[in-house]
């Protein structure tokens, strides 16, 4: 296990930044501040390391990770290197492959035990200058001035070990304080959440498993396959420390439909365990590779972890003098991407398209930077706050848009197993539609180079072809879909100048399935002003590329904010 050494102590009176949260999004804002020069305080609820869930990662991380110089730590430590990952679509072909190094070698990334990645995170925080104070949680926050244009100024915290209670003043905050989000939850009281995704994923860990093939440039990727019945998808990723983290996702409803039916035939269908061995059986890929490989902690309440799957957001993201980042501002996927459809069934890709860090760093990134820039004074805190707010609206909303379109396509394959759906008639496997969408899963809109909107514009392209409706559940299906995406829209609406000028019929939830020449007429290559189809739904908008407001982000060390261009 990682072994922090970290500029611990006694709480300080005051500080300049206060960051509430040592997760990723918390400790990565935290190192960005710190090697700026400001002091900066993390105060963190638990004793890291802790155990976390979202083990496999996308590629843009590394571009995160080297901008606060922590990408050599991160490529020594051991983690098993993620080259690629294997999907099975269908029971009756063979599994198709994402391969993240055939334009690049160093476009990798890690299967990570979070635990340890997260620590190595909050580590490197303290390496990087900030206090970084662990079992301290934040329970309270003091403001200056009342209603909408109060200004946090000072928190309350207390020691989880010793009971200790004390309170630390501040100029700056960034609340990274996860689900829990005290900003949101507990003042701004703004979280909306988004009830229909409703899903459960069970998972253990295993030992002695097998890999996939062995002995070539594809072993040990992570695997992940649809359930022979159609009703959601397995993984399968090898971790460092010699375990297997395997997993199941399904709707919650499916999910207790088949506990109740285990339990009429005499079976333990309240027993978390059974229910999960059992569905292990209908992905026979993810069986072979388990291979003779033993369940960790087998028989014992632990050995089988659950959890459930929500989506929430928020209005704005800043405001006087305060920053949200990660879970604390909005989950728009949480370790999991999921499609809404009829009847709540709901079809699945965890964590192949586990987004959440890529967001918390995001988020950390554009809140580092616009405080930096307000302290600065290369701009007024009003135009950072809002500049924050757009950069976390853009990348949520991009995400909701490029990945409801890839997994539409996905969802509609794994329904219809024996139909070519993402592939051609003749063809035996998927590796043509996975090269396609290539861009979406490897998350390289924000950190990309600038050739990945050409490939975006592809991967739309290929999307809007496959994710047609073909039946009148498919149709119940991109309603869900619309329901999403023009959620996520609307909230833009505010940020974005001209939003509202699109067809009020196409943007109706009751309207018709829009089609490619409907979003054409949408919005329209001929309107300058309005945001173009391919912009809206890939919304690329790279760090030190794109504008927000007449202003773009500066990432060289020492200079870190925002310029007027």
């Amino acid at each position: 296990m990682f072994n922090t050494e970290m500029a611990v102590g006694t709480t300080p009176i005051s500080t300049q930044i206060l960051v509430v949260g040592g997760g990723p999004a918390g400790s990565y804002a935290a190192a960005a501040l710190a090697r700026e020069g400001f002091q900066v305080t993390l105060l963190e609820a638990t004793k890291f390391p802790r155990y976390h869930i979202g083990e496999s990662l996308l590629p843009s991380v590394r571009h995160f990770l080297k901008l606060i110089g922590a990408e050599e730590s991160v490529i020594n430590y051991g983690f098993n290197v993620k080259r690629g990952a294997a999907v099975k679509l269908s029971q009756s072909k063979r599994e198709g492959y994402t391969d993240f190094v055939a334009l690049d070698s160093n476009n990798t990334s890690w299967n990570v035990v979070r635990s340890e990645f997260d620590d190595l995170l909050l580590c490197h925080a303290s390496k990087c200058g900030a206090t970084v104070i662990e079992g301290t949680k934040v329970t309270d926050l003091q403001f200056d001035g009342e209603g909408s244009s109060a200004r946090p100024v000072s928190a309350t915290w207390k020691n989880t070990g010793t009971g200790i209670e004390g309170r630390v003043s501040f100029d700056y905050l960034v609340d990274a304080s996860g689900r829990n989000g005290i900003m949101s939850t507990k003042y701004l009281k703004n979280r909306y959440f988004n009830k229909a995704l409703s899903n459960i994923a069970c998972w253990g860990y295993w030992e002695g498993t097998d890999s996939y093939m062995p002995g070539t440039s594809r072993e040990n990727s992570p695997w992940f396959e649809a359930l022979d019945d159609e009703s959601g998808w397995a993984w399968f990723i090898p971790l460092h420390d010699g375990s297997t983290s395997v997993g199941v996702v399904m709707d919650k409803y499916i999910s207790i439909r088949k506990k109740k039916a285990t339990a009429a035939t005499g079976g333990s269908g309240t027993n978390l365990q059974t229910h999960y061995m059992e569905e292990l059986t209908r992905a026979p890929g993810v069986l072979k590779l388990i291979g003779k490989g033993t369940f960790r902690n087998n028989g014992k309440s632990e050995a089988v972890k659950s959890a459930s799957d929500f989506s929430y957001s928020a209005p704005t993201y800043g405001g006087d003098h305060f920053r949200l980042a990660g879970d604390a501002g909005g989950i728009v996927f949480l370790d999991c991407v999921v499609i809404p459809s009829i009847d709540n069934y709901q079809a699945f890709i965890d964590p192949f398209f586990s987004s959440g860090v890529h967001l918390a760093f995001t988020g950390a990134l554009s809140a580092a930077i616009t405080i930096a820039a307000s302290i600065g004074g290369s701009c007024s805190e009003e135009d950072a706050q809002r500049w924050h707010t757009s950069k976390i609206d853009t990348s949520y909303t991009r995400h909701v848009n490029s990945f409801l379109l890839v997994v539409l396509g996905t969802y509609k394959q794994i329904r219809n197993q024996e139909i070519p759906v993402m592939s051609d008639v003749d063809e035996d496997n998927f590796d043509r539609a996975f090269d396609l969408i290539r861009p979406v899963i490897q998350g390289t809109a924000d950190v990309g180079k600038k050739s990945t909107e050409d490939e975006f514009h592809k991967t739309i392209d290929f999307c809007r072809h496959i994710a047609g409706s073909t039946d009148p559940e498919m149709y119940h299906a991109v309603v869900k879909v619309r329901q999403v995406f023009f959620f996520y829209l609307s909230e833009l609406s505010h940020v974005i100048p001209n939003l509202n000028r699109r067809d009020p019929v196409l943007t109706s939830l009751s309207g018709p399935i829009t089609a490619e020449s409907d979003l054409d007429r949408l919005f329209g290559d001929d309107d300058d002003e309005a945001i173009n189809t391919p912009e809206c739904l890939n919304l690329i908008s790279d760090f030190g590329t794109k504008e927000h407001f007449g202003f773009k982000a500066v990432l060289e060390r020492g200079k870190l904010g925002l310029v007027n261009v």
